[in-house]
């Protein structure tokens, strides 16, 4: 399966060729399964945090509900917007191994310090964490689309099994994480005082662990991800001055205390998401003019992609905002008779039904492609868009089990699984699209742009959940559950339209999609 060869500083070390990565026999390549720990890990780190944000900020910095929901929305944002940046600066000096690796180092310093005092250090963390993510983030998922060729149908499948890893990181991290700060778990063990420092500094110990997996890994990613320049590399280009390299890591660090004043002041964010957007896009239409026509078409289908991602993930962020506070206020802590943290199901549930039906959804992708019968990307996205109405219309119907304004935590856990089945028709489908209809020079920032419209659907989705708390302002419990309820009744009415609108426009799309599907 390997061969013995020789690397430029002369020392031995096994490595597998492009070739032998992608002709691997079976359903999914053998690296798929570090990186999907190494991915696994990364996200207990940062779902690990996010799931703390909302109730940290109101309960321990004394945020008021709005302030907390569109802080929320602020920082989501500029965590994925640096995920374009991240892609950037892989795709033309890092690489994805050197950027996956520097943006890990980032997130266990962030997280760091938010466990020494998370009261003192909370946006410097957060800063930290910002453009670790960056870094991190869409260049692990480049590398898994890598490990397939072009016309490889097992690549759906493959971006299912690594969701399922995404998912398992941020199931255990929404909910351990949480649940130790807020005294749920581990309460005799630790105390109180130090409850958050714990739950922060563990996200921190994840961490660590993921970069020493990844490190044990890429020997067997043969040239996949190694920077521009390099002899090895997959895109010849001409070698890179070293100081180049080292500019970039210089440049993060100099940009720290911008996005801590960024991130800890939200109207800053609206200048910035003005901004990035139309200057990302302007980038790459300068790029499509050195593509051929065929690649431009396919890159214009990509965009179409990403614009209905932004109306997805708009609606759908609300866990971290919007439905945080509603978990705490308008929610029982019974779930099928068993006392838990309503915060810790609303962070971690979703999670949870991914990993249990990732695996299933990639079988079927396999067996439907077996039986010659194929649902384009297009159709899955449209789907994708009428679980997503579904779910939250169950959430609208919490509302009929309700005692005195607390609700069925049961009943919120089942629209929390259909919510799921609508990521699951989206999301790992939209990372594999990516790397099919992008260019191999263009694959990092198309990813990039991909998590760049999960920056602007988490804006939107903090701008939707402020406005829901706005309305219910130190209300009681039963008017808090009405004002929330018919939001998500709105917010489900508008993902079914989305839905409809994009099946509608799929002839048009897979015209521009060519032989992808």
């Amino acid at each position: 399966m390997c061969e013995v060869v020789f690397s430029n500083e002369g020392n031995l070390f096994l490595m597998y060729t492009l070739e032998k990565v992608q002709n691997f026999k079976g359903k999914y390549p053998v690296q798929i399964w570090s990186l999907f720990f190494s991915e696994m890990w990364e996200r207990f780190c940062f779902y690990g945090m996010r799931g703390m944000l909302v109730f940290f900020m109101v309960h321990q910095l004394n945020f008021n509900e709005k302030e907390a929901t569109l802080q929320y929305g602020a920082t989501q944002a500029f965590v994925y917007a640096f995920t374009f940046i991240g892609g950037l600066f892989a795709d033309k000096i890092l690489g994805f191994r050197k950027s996956l690796f520097w943006g890990g180092i980032m997130m266990i310093v962030g997280s760091a310090l938010l466990a020494v005092d998370p009261h003192t250090f909370f946006f410097l963390g957060l800063s930290f964490i910002i453009i670790g993510t960056g870094f991190f983030k869409p260049n692990i998922s480049t590398i898994v689309g890598k490990l397939y060729r072009d016309d490889d149908d097992r690549r759906d499948a493959g971006f299912s099994l690594f969701y399922a890893g995404i998912n398992l990181g941020a199931f255990l991290g929404g909910y351990i994480c949480v649940a130790i700060g807020k005294g749920y778990m581990l309460a005799s063990v630790i105390e109180e005082a130090y409850r958050w420092n714990v739950a922060f500094g563990l996200t921190a110990v994840v961490m660590v662990v993921s970069l020493i997996n990844f490190y044990f890994t890429r020997q067997k990613l043969g040239p996949i991800g190694l920077a521009p320049g390099n002899p090895d590399a997959i895109v010849k280009t001409k070698p890179l001055p070293k100081w180049s390299e080292y500019a970039v890591y210089l440049l993060t660090l100099v940009f720290i205390p911008v996005i801590q004043i960024m991130v800890s002041n939200p109207e800053y964010t609206d200048y910035f998401m003005y901004t990035i957007g139309p200057l990302t896009l302007i980038y790459l239409f300068v790029e499509m003019r050195f593509v051929s026509k065929v690649e431009r078409n396919k890159l214009w289908a990509a965009l179409i992609f990403i614009l209905f991602s932004i109306i997805f993930w708009g609606i759908y962020e609300q866990s971290g905002g919007s439905l945080s506070i509603f978990a705490a206020k308008n929610l029982n802590d019974n779930l099928l008779g068993i006392t838990v943290d309503p915060n810790g199901v609303n962070n971690s549930a979703i999670s949870f039904f991914i990993i249990a039906l990732a695996p299933v959804l990639g079988l079927l992708w396999l067996w439907l492609s077996k039986k010659k019968i194929e649902i384009n990307s297009i159709i899955k996205f449209g789907l994708g868009f009428i679980f997503l109405g579904l779910g939250y219309y169950v959430l609208f119907a919490t509302r009929f089990f309700a005692v005195d304004g607390k609700s069925s935590l049961d009943i919120f856990t089942i629209a929390l699984l259909v919510i799921a089945l609508g990521e699951l028709f989206l999301s790992p489908i939209g990372l594999s699209i990516m790397t099919k209809l992008s260019p191999e020079k263009l694959q990092g920032i198309m990813m990039g742009m991909w998590f760049l419209a999960s920056a602007y659907g988490e804006y939107v989705a903090g701008l939707i959940g402020a406005n829901l708390a706005q309305a219910d302002e130190n209300a009681s419990a039963v008017v808090s559950l009405a004002a929330y309820t018919d939001g998500y009744k709105t917010l489900g009415i508008y993902a079914l339209i989305a839905g409809v609108v994009l099946i509608l426009l799929s002839p048009f799309i897979k015209k521009l999609m060519q032989e992808v599907q």
